[in-house]
Order: C-alpha cells, then sequence, then structure tokens
C-alpha cells in the first residue's frame, strides 16, 4: 500500500514516524506532500519518507491518502483531488469537524475513513476513534486500523456521530487532565513544595493511578473507597468536590465540547 500523507505538521508527521517504527510501512512506501519549504527540509532531515511539494508528483502512485491539513483549508485541496485522483484513492481524514457526507460531495469518493486521534498519539499513546463509509472494505479497513494502532488503542465505531461525542472525551480529554494537574500544583505550592518538587507529586501520582487502574478490575469509584477512611484527609477533600459540584461541572464541561464539535462539523 502506497501512503501519501497531504500536511507534514504535527500530526502528519506523527503518522509518518509511528508507521516507519512500527516497520508496518517502509521508507519507498511512504509519502508526504508540504507546501512550506522549511517544514520540508525538516522533513527529510527526520527521514519520513519522501518528500514532496507537488501534488501531481506523488497523487498517481497513492492508494491512501491522510487528510492532515486544516479542516479551512480543504476545499481547493478537495477540488483538486477529485479532478485528478484518477486512481481512486481510499482516504483516511483526520480533520476535525469535516464530516463524512461533506468530503464525499466534495471528492466524488465513497472510500472514506473518518478519524479522531488526540494529542498522546504523538508518543504513541494516543485514542483514536474512527468510523468509515461501507464501501471501505474490510481487509482493506483492518490495515488502515492497524497503521491508526502505530499510534496507540483505537475503537471503531459504525455512527459517525459518536466522533463528535469521542472529541469531547478523548480528543480535549488531555486538556482536562492537564487542567487538573495544574490546579494540583498550583495547590501543592501553596502548601509549601517548590516548583520541581510539585511537578514530580503531581506527575507520578497521575501516571501511578492510571497504571493502578490499567491493572485492575476496580471501578474508580472503589478506588475511591479504598484510598478513603473514615474521618480521613481523603473523605475531606471528596466531599469539598461534592459540595461545589466538580464532577457535575466536569460532565457540563464535556457536554459543552460536545456541542461545539457538533456546531464546528455543521460550518
Amino acid at each position: 500500500m502506497n501512503i501519501l500523507i497531504i500536511g507534514g505538521g504535527n500530526m502528519g508527521t506523527t503518522y509518518a514516524r509511528s508507521f516507519l517504527k512500527s516497520q508496518i510501512v517502509t521508507h519507498d512506501d511512504l509519502m508526504i506532500l508540504e507546501n512550506d519549504p522549511e517544514r520540508r527540509r525538516v522533513l527529510k532531515d527526520l527521514q519520513t519518507g519522501i518528500i514532496y511539494d507537488d501534488l501531481m508528483q506523488c497523487l498517481p502512485k497513492a492508494d491512501l491518502i491522510i487528510l492532515a491539513v486544516k479542516p479551512q483549508d480543504s476545499s481547493v485541496l478537495f477540488d483538486t483531488l477529485r479532478i485528478n485522483g484518477q486512481n481512486h484513492p481510499t482516504y483516511l481524514s483526520i480533520m476535525a469537524g469535516v464530516k463524512i457526507e461533506t468530503m464525499a460531495r466534495a471528492l466524488d469518493s465513497d472510500k472514506i475513513v473518518r478519524a479522531m486521534p488526540n494529542l498522546p498519539s504523538q508518543i504513541r499513546e494516543g485514542m483514536t476513534v474512527f468510523t468509515s463509509t461501507r464501501e471501505v472494505k474490510r481487509e482493506e479497513l483492518l490495515k488502515i486500523q492497524n497503521l491508526l494502532n502505530t499510534t496507540g488503542k483505537t475503537m471503531y465505531v459504525e455512527d459517525e456521530n459518536l466522533l463528535d461525542s469521542a472529541t469531547a472525551i478523548s480528543g480535549s480529554g488531555p486538556a482536562y487532565v492537564f487542567y487538573f494537574m495544574d490546579a494540583l500544583m498550583d495547590a501543592a505550592r501553596n502548601l509549601g513544595f517548590s516548583a520541581p518538587e510539585a511537578e514530580l507529586l503531581v506527575w507520578q501520582t497521575f501516571q501511578g493511578t492510571a497504571n493502578l487502574f490499567q491493572k485492575n478490575n476496580l471501578s474508580c469509584e472503589e478506588w475511591i473507597q479504598r484510598v478513603s477512611s473514615r474521618g480521613g484527609t481523603t473523605e475531606a477533600a471528596i466531599r469539598s468536590f461534592d459540595s461545589h459540584q466538580i464532577r457535575q461541572s466536569i460532565i457540563k464541561g464535556t457536554e459543552e465540547a460536545f456541542r461545539r464539535a457538533q456546531e464546528l462539523g455543521k460550518k
């Protein structure tokens, strides 16, 4: 399978490096189209595949085209791909908010996969939710899932609307985690720790807790009960969180993110 990544930014580069590192794709089977000269130099130094600045030089060779450009830059690109994509490639889009129906119409193609990765994909610890049109054959879809798996975990969904839900949870989720971590670091500094000490305390607590959750079958509520003791410090903190409706605020925040994802998809 010859792969063309259109867009050599953060995510385009992430995919290229992950594909090559996993040895699922060879250097000669991977092409990246990038318009910015400085970025092309960076990509060549990283040895992320064959780098192009002219779409017509690489498009005829592509079996799978990964659309890793900003949504606002897609309309002109779609026109060019529709006119010149004579070999009927499959498209994999990671553009936020651009619906399959929109792409199918603009590209005059019925072989489209749409994916929502997240930031930890850059270190191969990502979470990607994806869906596809019925015309993408199972064998090809499995190959694409294997490609996506090089950046972390994947989840296939039948309902495209769940990609908006994924945007609100796993897509935006890293920012929620950083938000809570930052608040805990502030609290640690207020309680007398230096900035480096606060960072270590919080980072190791998050990493250790996530690993503990992954390696056991207990629910979050059961773990909270294990950490808490009657009349103790954890109970006092959880009581304060509950009184300020922190849980409800988090849920409401994700609902706002979901609504915004839907709004962006309609533009």
